[in-house]
């Protein structure tokens, strides 16, 4: 082994004295972090703020509306959509569940976050443990003072060395605690984002239902309209009226006519945004999706609501603005952690020689172990700003979770009053339809006998198509208000549990595969696709 070689291995050896002299010396500081000795210990010896429980939020006691279809039980909806009856509403939701790829790319960030969990965990082990293998041929100088004996020489050393920090502050245990905390509020997110498409997918549906009820009253009209000019052409060619009337009957023919093409539009866009959240190309839906009715439940069926405080538990969005406040809490300890010494213990175990045949003889064993402390002292105020950052970082999370609290319990209310008040719309407008086509059956009658002229016809003919056209939209009010309550009430992601057993009526065959015939390599068959609703555990949410 040349001089400079020996020169440069040599390892720096730490007094144990003075190495325990500095670890006391890192316990006095404890008080100066406002983190006691006894502090330390009951925290399981870990610096920084323990986190317990969430941040209290104030919630009324009852919701404002109060109605006998609002039932104060706790509201149990793992499958809220089987109330509407429908089998093809039931057999969207299910084809949206194993095909959206928004919600795919929601389970590959929970199987991120998963791996990201686990490289953070091996922190507790060595950091360092590698194998090694050297070969150099080495020169050196003649010019230098005091020169070595071997100017050329060969030098061959293989061996392991390994670095491990310990975690006396629980930097890396709360690191660890963090990760899994950003796992559940992955978890969180994920059933956020099922829980959105399943009331896009119904929301969706009923709009095509609703613009497909539309278009049905405008064509009866428009048939009944054809009828009124027919008669009306008839009467002014036999002179017994004037032209005005055949005027007036196209003008409300055309009318009526006129709107047809803006409800196609709106059946097609719904159709169409069905098609992107199944995850299937866009195309014509309408023989898979037939005719049907607006999405209603039973007059006597009720809506169990539950109360405030339960939307803390069932609502994904605050289950996740909770679990990111513990990740957070956890940061503010890692950050005071820094304030601290880390102490490692390094250690080597080496073969060296000059001459490869010799190097595996215990002649050329060497090795080196000993303790290690880094410790930041003139860091200008970075490791106590940090601490700052990460705790000002908590106060903006927990402003975040009252809020999110507070949205979800407007969001609540909201629904409910547009759920019951659009039934009390649903309910006039069909009062006042069915008085609409009574009086214009009488003056039909009458128009018929020539008893009056075509005027009050041609009104109550526009009046009806007004009338039909606002009841369908009331209609479709209701179940999108219905729709947008079992959301708002944190229902419907529970399908994703193990065990999930629907309780909805039969469904009839699933609608075809994509057409689509293109393969990704990149990505794992469908049974053994990790991000697929199948393999995501309720393990990490509240239940």
């Amino acid at each position: 082994m040349s001089p400079r070689k020996a020169i440069q291995s040599k390892p720096v050896r730490i007094k144990g004295g003075y190495a325990l002299r500095l670890i006391l010396l890192g316990l006095l500081q404890l008080p100066a972090s406002g983190c006691g000795l006894s502090h330390w210990i009951h925290n399981g010896f870990k610096v920084g703020p323990e986190y317990c429980c969430p941040p209290q939020v104030a919630v009324e006691e009852t919701w404002i509306e109060g109605d006998p279809q609002l039932i104060p039980c706790p509201p149990d909806y793992p499958d809220w959509w089987a109330a509407f009856d429908d089998p093809i509403l039931n057999d969207l939701i299910q084809t949206a569940y194993q095909q959206n790829l928004s919600l795919r790319e929601a389970g590959w960030r929970v199987m991120q976050a998963r791996a990201q969990h686990a490289i953070v965990s091996a922190n507790l082990f060595p950091k360092t443990q590698q194998g090694f293998a050297d070969f150099e041929r080495i020169q050196e100088s003649k010019s230098v003072a005091l020169p070595a004996p071997l100017r050329a020489f060969d030098e061959w050393s293989t061996g392991f060395s390994l670095s491990w920090e310990l975690d006396v502050w629980g930097r890396f245990r709360r690191s660890i605690a963090s990760a899994d905390a950003q796992v559940e509020v992955s978890v969180a997110d994920y059933d956020a984002i099922l829980l959105s498409l399943i009331a896009e997918v119904a929301t969706a549906y009923n709009d095509y239902r609703t613009f497909q009820h539309r278009l049905e009253y405008a064509q009866s009209n428009v048939y009944i309209q054809e009828e009124s000019l027919k008669l009306t052409q008839e009467k002014a060619d036999a002179g017994k009226t004037g032209y005005t009337s055949v005027h007036l009957a196209k003008s409300n023919l055309e009318s009526t006519r006129a709107i047809i093409p803006a409800l196609e539009i709106g059946r097609r866009q719904a159709a169409n945004r069905l098609c992107t959240l199944l995850g299937i190309p866009t195309r014509d839906l309408k023989a898979e999706l037939g005719t049907g009715n607006i999405p209603a439940i039973p007059p006597e069926v009720g809506v169990a609501v539950g109360i405030p405080a339960e939307l803390l538990r069932r609502r994904p969005d605050i289950r996740a603005a909770e679990r990111a406040i513990a990740a957070q809490s956890e940061q503010i300890g890692i950050a005071v952690a820094e304030l601290y010494p880390h102490f490692s213990i390094n250690g080597q175990i080496a073969l060296e020689s000059e001459e490869f045949s010799q190097l595996f003889t215990s002649a050329s064993t060497s090795g080196a172990i000993g303790p290690s402390i880094r410790w930041n002292l003139l860091n200008y105020g970075r490791v106590i700003n940090n601490v700052r950052l990460q705790g000002f970082g908590l106060e903006e999370l927990v402003a975040s979770y009252r809020n999110t609290v507070l949205t979800a319990n407007q969001e609540v209310e909201d629904a409910m009053v547009a759920f019951l008040r659009n039934q009390d719309r649903v309910r006039f407008l069909e009062a006042a339809e069915k008085e609409t086509e009574e009086a214009l059956r009488l003056l039909r009658i009458a128009f018929d006998d020539d008893a009056v002229d075509f005027t009050g016809v041609f009104i109550l003919q526009g009046d009806l198509v007004s009338k039909q056209d606002q009841l369908a939209q009331a209609r479709g009010d209701v179940a999108a208000s219905l729709i947008n309550l079992y959301k708002a009430l944190g229902g419907g992601w529970e399908i994703r549990c193990p065990g999930f057993q629907p309780q909805s009526l039969a469904s009839p065959q699933p609608l075809p595969a994509p057409r689509d015939e293109t393969r990704y390599p990149d990505l794992p068959e469908q049974e053994e696709s990790l991000p697929l609703p199948a393999v995501l555990t309720h393990e990490q949410a509240d239940d």
